[in-house]
């Protein structure tokens, strides 16, 4: 960390603190920050081993927090092949994916994983899912394995079904299921929820002897788009062993919050493992993780109505729950009588349900003050949930970006406009006095906060479309949902997420002001990202 004094000049900094104020210079000195205010009174503080930046009036925020995502692996970038459709990538039919698949065969030596993900059943020409089929012709010496966009599906072929111990007589797991051929009743290839979870485990763990190239590529990422604090959404004890060494040796110079999977974290709570010994000004042990259910385009979310079209043709079709209703309190009551901080996976109404549910009677049992126990996602959330959320002290975050990449297809696919116009209700939340924050799920959508917040500000699709105008939300409002929000809802407020005296040197400077034109706010570039008073990132000129 550096040692000298260092102020900002002649900026526009939005500090974030408790009035919004807007300040011209910042005085920074090791890695906290020293003063924040006007040119002159700044000025004053200047030494001669002081060095001065000029910002020339570019704007100056606290560096963005991701307040849910799975850091580092948007670095499957390094490993993978991206089968992305638009506007994430370029694939538009399955004969784009079978082929950048096949070119990572040959590339591939024999017996080892192939592995893709992004790929979106809904974007393609063919409207379908891949199969084994499918993933037979791009290999029958190499098992594939391709993630879902949504995450909680996954496909492979014949040798990677085998290789998992896929039969047609394997029983669907709790949770998930092994889709099937309805003809021949052997498996396909498609796999859902604690299904796909078993071939991702195998496939994707497969490249973690590559780690390093992982971790590099996602810093890279994540600090050229102004973010200081990552988040590790769900960290099962083998990842955490993975995760160990690299932290130790200091090669990742963003802050991480690490939540544990909640096996991981059945054994904290009994101490069957030690964890206080991670907690440093750059890594905090955070949430007990929990999955609720699946994914709305992935048409495994629990709702309580029906999905709008059918699936296969099942007009009551609701999805289901990962986790059910008693096994979900069951966890809930061990973390929140333990003092842990929980957050939930849930997407469907019937599962925020649940989630209210576990909460109310955890508190019941043992009340505590202040938990801020996390909804993840909570797109559906309903105004009487967003009642409950206030009463019992939930904070959700919500998925906003999902107008931007999936906002047309949940009108006219997975929920109809009434329910996809009020998805991700930020503004519902605001005037029910429910504080909450915004994220992208990286690697499920690339990590860029400046999209992101416009993606709030103005619900506009990518085919154009303003999906719920009256759930859109100020540049302010947002900019704070990824900023001190963000802070606070991992109880890291007092550190971080405001440009304010005491605090860690975490800035990003910006092109333009955001709240100049809240149309362009995504046309915005990062400048330069600041960790603890040191640059992480600067753009080339």
């Amino acid at each position: 960390m550096p040692s000298d004094q260092l102020i900002f000049l002649n900026g526009h900094v939005l500090t974030m603190d408790s009035e919004d104020t807007v300040a011209e210079a910042v005085a920074v000195k090791d890695d906290e920050i020293e003063a924040v205010g006007k040119n002159e009174e700044i000025q004053k503080l200047s030494t001669e081993n002081s060095r001065i930046v000029d910002l020339k009036g570019k704007t100056m925020l606290p560096g963005f927090i991701e307040a849910h995502g799975h850091f580092p692996f948007s670095g499957f970038n390094a490993v993978g092949v991206n089968v992305n459709s638009p506007p994430i990538g370029t694939m538009s039919s399955l004969a784009g994916v079978m082929d950048a698949l096949r070119n990572q065969a040959q590339k591939t030596e024999k017996g080892k994983w192939i592995i893709g993900f992004g790929f979106d059943d809904t974007l393609i020409k063919e409207k379908r899912h891949l199969t084994c089929t499918d993933l037979d012709d791009v290999s029958a010496d190499n098992p594939v394995c391709v993630a879902h966009i949504s995450g909680h599906l996954a496909y492979t072929n014949n040798r990677g079904l085998a290789l998992v111990g896929i039969t047609e007589n394997s029983p669907n797991p709790e949770g998930g299921v092994i889709c099937k051929d309805p003809e021949s009743g052997k498996p396909n290839g498609i796999l859902e929820e604690t299904a796909a979870m078993q071939l991702l485990n195998a496939g994707y763990g497969s490249v973690m002897e590559k780690f390093g190239d992982i971790v590099e590529w996602a810093v890279k990422d994540y600090a050229s788009n102004g973010v200081t604090t990552v988040q590790c959404g769900l960290v099962s004890e083998i990842l955490m062993a993975i995760f160990q060494p690299v932290f130790a040796s200091e090669v990742i110079p963003l802050r991480v919050g690490i939540w544990p999977d909640h096996e991981f974290s059945e054994k904290i709570v009994k101490e069957e493992l030690d964890v206080t010994s991670y907690n440093s000004k750059m890594v905090q042990m955070g949430a007990a993780k929990i999955i609720g259910d699946g994914s709305i385009q992935g048409y495994t979310a629990h709702l309580t109505k029906p999905y709008f079209v059918p699936f296969k043709g099942d007009k009551e079709y609701r999805g289901y729950p990962v986790m059910g209703r008693e096994k979900m309190t069951e966890l809930v009551k061990i973390f929140h009588r333990a003092g842990m901080q929980i957050a939930i996976h849930g997407n469907g109404d019937a599962t925020i349900d649940d989630i209210i549910y576990a909460v109310d009677q955890a508190q019941k049992e043992y009340p505590r003050e202040d938990t801020r126990h996390i909804v993840i996602h909570a797109q559906t959330a309903r105004d009487d949930q967003l009642d409950e959320m206030k009463r019992l002290g939930l904070t959700p975050s919500f998925f906003s970006a999902h107008a931007y990449y999936w906002g047309d297809r949940h009108c006219n696919i997975f929920l109809g406009e009434e329910r996809a116009f009020r998805m991700n209700p930020a503004k519902s939340a605001l005037d029910k006095g429910v504080r909450f924050t915004i994220h992208l799920d990286t690697p499920v959508t690339p990590i860029n906060p400046l999209l992101l917040v416009w993606s709030a500000v103005n619900r506009i699709s990518s085919g154009g479309n303003v999906i719920g105008e009256d759930e859109c939300i100020t540049p302010t409002q947002a900019l704070r949902a990824v900023t001190i929000d963000a802070a606070w809802q991992i109880f890291q407020e007092k550190n971080r997420g405001s440009l304010e005296i005491g605090k860690y040197a975490d800035m990003v400077i910006l092109s333009d002001n955001p709240l100049k034109n809240p149309s362009s706010i995504n046309n915005i570039d990062v400048v330069e990202t600041i960790v603890g008073g040191a640059t992480v990132y600067r753009k080339e000129t």
